[in-house]
């Protein structure tokens, strides 16, 4: 059986600008690599609302599961959960649960629910909370779609409230082989390996140390006795 798939999808002017750099995508890679869901696909949008509708469709469609980032925070420019009720064509609105919990965390706080905060709490009809222990304000999911904040310790805790609950498949494996030559020089290598391993990822990842070119060369998948195969044809072809 095939892993489950899985897309991102990444919200935020300043982003695309340049402002912040995306540290979302990374761990997102890593948490899925653990649990068996392959990452096939990440998109970054402006915080523009048809791209952001089109996305999600296209996305929640060709895959398994989608997770996004960004956009549901207090402020005006902060339009993805209007974005996610309009794609799934739902209604959406301050809901009791989720007002609650931010009631509780800023009576705690000593801060007032005012209008801006309790914008966060506007879930689409039919979702799920996603349990945030960071700031309290929730996430959701609606159908395949996974909504998340896009602060990075936010994100993270939404992960791993999240990935419990979805169906994963076997951990992606890998073996690394570096090379002291250049690509050049291996590649018909790879690309006997390659077809004779199809079963199988297989990378090269070249680099340069003082003047001298190598390569990292990379073999993945989920059964390690293929890997442990591929990998040792390699260095023995290339006497490593």
């Amino acid at each position: 059986m095939a892993n489950p798939t899985a897309a991102m999808l990444v919200i935020g002017d300043e982003i695309l600008s340049g402002r912040t750099r995306d540290a979302n995508m990374h761990f997102l890679a890593q948490e899925l690599t653990k649990h068996g869901i392959d990452l096939k696909e990440v998109r970054i949008v402006s915080d523009d609302a048809p791209a952001i509708e089109a996305a999600v469709k296209a996305l929640s469609d060709a895959y398994d599961n989608v997770f996004t980032s960004g956009g549901i925070g207090p402020t005006h420019d902060d339009i993805t959960a209007d974005c996610i009720a309009r794609a799934f064509d739902t209604p959406i609105d301050v809901r009791d649960d989720a007002r609650a919990l931010l009631q509780a965390h800023y009576d705690k706080s000593g801060l007032e629910l005012n209008a801006a905060r309790l914008r966060m709490a506007r879930i689409p009809d039919g979702a799920t909370l996603i349990e945030n222990p960071v700031s309290t304000a929730p996430g959701f999911t609606l159908a395949n779609v996974h909504v998340m904040a896009g602060v990075p310790s936010v994100f993270q805790a939404m992960v791993a409230s999240v990935l419990p609950t979805l169906t994963g498949g076997r951990p992606l494996l890998s073996q690394t082989l570096r090379v002291d030559r250049g690509e050049g020089d291996i590649a018909a290598n790879l690309a006997a390996l390659a077809e004779d391993f199809s079963d199988l990822s297989i990378g090269c990842y070249p680099f340069q140390i003082n003047g001298a070119f190598g390569a990292n060369v990379v073999v993945r998948g989920t059964d390690g006795g293929r890997i442990d195969a591929a990998t040792t044809r390699l260095a023995k072809e290339l006497e490593l």
